[in-house]
């Protein structure tokens, strides 16, 4: 069973066990929270890479210990080829193989641009150092990476490149237990530490990036990748009770996770994981997701005010006196997938790193570059083949992300970054484990490994039931049936619920640390 960890001079979580230890030893080392989630990142690459990778985007939020929040997002846009006539003859864009590979990684653009700050003098080479290790020496498949591999890789292996050679060394899908190594990509990675991080994106190791996807054809060039950067936008924040709430702007769905709190927050339950707190929660997603469906997606194609819109008591107000506290609002929008990779960090000086990156689907395109190693993402499948509307396809334009990493200031001093991979699950699993642990009062682990639910689809097929895990009270499953939800129960714990994690920094300088027992993932305190 696992138990909330604590420590007095530094955490951190993620989750595979290997990203969390290289995060701990950079703090060990003398690194910052920053560094250390840099190193996080790059270990995921290695040892998560049906989740993750350096052919993702990312997004970072940072709390200064002065009580400042930043957020970082390395973001890529579609590429320049990537208009309505490149996809002549299709009705939407493939999920997999070259067309899905159609927009700049950004993640690398992030670790770059989050370690310019006067603080974080750590060699980037030792930051890389433990991707590097895992990716040429191997590592151990999980059950959870064998799963996956099993279950995508008809479709993955048919994809051109090097899929099958990294993933199906021996003819099939590796194992559970079996050894994956990645020469090319330690090789690239050993490229990224000697020239540097810009490296990805302009010089000799870009050019080998860009002839690779051209190769494989995909749409992105060597002029897409150069005309690419991090940027820094202000992140978003609302006020609840007892706290001040941050998480990313659009083209995040990070708006949605703050407007489900701040609207629970007026229509709260008594106690935690009753009908009240499950029926509450699901219809405030259920209202933030008609927003963020409505108006979230690349800030340069919308005019909605969302900081203003969270500043707006009045308008709040009438959100949640939409909430029906006894009867399900009726649900059939569709889902919006995405499997990603959360992790966080927080350090003896008082500074608090949330951050999660993804190549999108499982293995993002399917497309392994085959010089460089590289999983590329798919993120700009989810564009849609039209003139003009919501995340239509437009040559430069960031597609919508279900990514968005989460922080809390508490008004007794307490900091606390939190999240999870699952696309339409994130802000749903946010607000779980939020509400438990801080307004119920539920220990922090427990708040994540209690069974949970998920409207929508998150890993599975597509779906717009109210699906829960087995272990609430008896009487619950129906109470939400009678009160009209379309119940789904899917068992004992699954990955179909994200995989979680949170960190705390307390006022007193120690630290707090949760895991998701649904992941291979650890907590590792200092």
């Amino acid at each position: 069973m696992l138990e909330t960890v604590t420590g007095t001079n530094g955490i951190v979580t993620a989750p595979h066990r290997a990203a969390a230890e290289a995060g701990c030893a950079v703090l060990r080392d003398g690194g910052n929270a920053v560094e250390a989630t840099v190193a996080v990142a790059a270990t995921l690459a290695a040892v998560y890479p049906h989740m993750t990778g350096i052919g993702g985007d990312g997004f970072w939020l940072v709390r200064e210990p002065d009580g400042i929040v930043h957020s970082v997002h390395g973001c890529g846009g579609a590429a320049a080829r990537a208009d309505l006539s490149y996809y002549a003859g299709h009705t939407e864009i493939p999920s997999r193989g070259p067309l899905a590979a159609n927009t700049v990684a950004g993640t690398v653009s992030a670790w770059e641009a989050v370690l310019d700050a006067p603080y974080c003098t750590m060699p980037f080479a030792r930051l890389l150092r433990d991707a590097i290790g895992h990716a040429e020496n191997g590592v151990l498949v999980s059950a959870g990476g064998a799963r996956v591999a099993a279950e995508k890789g008809g479709e993955l292996r048919k994809q051109p490149g090097a899929y099958a050679t990294v993933f199906e060394p021996d003819n099939g899908p590796l194992q559970q237990g079996d050894v994956l190594r990645q020469p090319a990509l330690a090789a690239t990675f050993r490229q990224l530490a000697h020239e540097g991080p810009d490296s990805f994106y302009r010089g000799a190791l870009a050019d080998a990036i860009a002839a690779d996807l051209a190769a494989l054809g995909s749409p992105v060039t060597a002029e897409d990748l150069a005309a690419h950067r991090a940027i820094h936008p202000d992140p978003l924040t609302v006020g609840i009770k007892g706290a001040q709430l941050y998480n990313t702007a659009p083209p995040t769905q990070g708006f949605a996770s703050l407007l489900i709190l701040a609207l629970y927050d007026r229509v709260a339950a008594a106690e935690a994981d009753g009908f009240d707190h499950v029926h509450r929660l699901v219809e405030a997603t259920k209202q933030a997701f008609l927003l963020r469906d409505e108006h979230v997606g690349d800030p340069e194609y919308t005019r909605f005010g969302f900081q203003d819109f969270l500043d707006d008591a009045s308008a709040l107000d009438a959100l949640a006196a939409r909430i029906n506290t006894q009867t399900a609002l009726p649900w059939p929008q569709p889902s919006h997938p995405g499997d990603t990779c959360w992790f966080g960090a927080a350090d003896r000086q008082g500074r608090v790193v949330s951050a999660i990156q993804s190549t999108y689907h499982e293995f993002g395109s399917g497309l392994v570059l085959p010089e460089a190693g590289i999983t590329w993402q798919n993120r700009g499948a989810s564009f849609k083949l039209a003139a003009d509307g919501w995340n239509a396809l437009r040559p430069g334009r960031k597609p919508f992300h279900t990514l968005n990493p989460a922080l809390a200031a508490f008004d007794d001093g307490r900091v606390m970054a939190y999240g999870t991979m699952g696309g339409e699950g994130q802000p749903q699993t946010q607000a779980t484990l939020f509400t438990r642990h801080v307004q119920y009062g539920v220990d922090l682990q427990t708040a994540i490994t209690t069974p949970r639910w998920l409207l929508g689809r998150t890993w599975g097929e597509q779906s717009t039931s109210l699906k829960l895990e087995d272990g609430f009270e008896k009487g619950i499953y129906d109470a939400l049936a009678t009160a009209g939800h379309d119940v789904e129960r899917v068992g004992p714990l699954t990955d179909l619920m994200g995989h979680a994690g949170a960190v705390v920094y307390c006022a007193d300088g120690t630290f707090s640390g949760a895991t998701d027992p649904r992941s291979d993932g650890e907590v590792v305190a200092w």
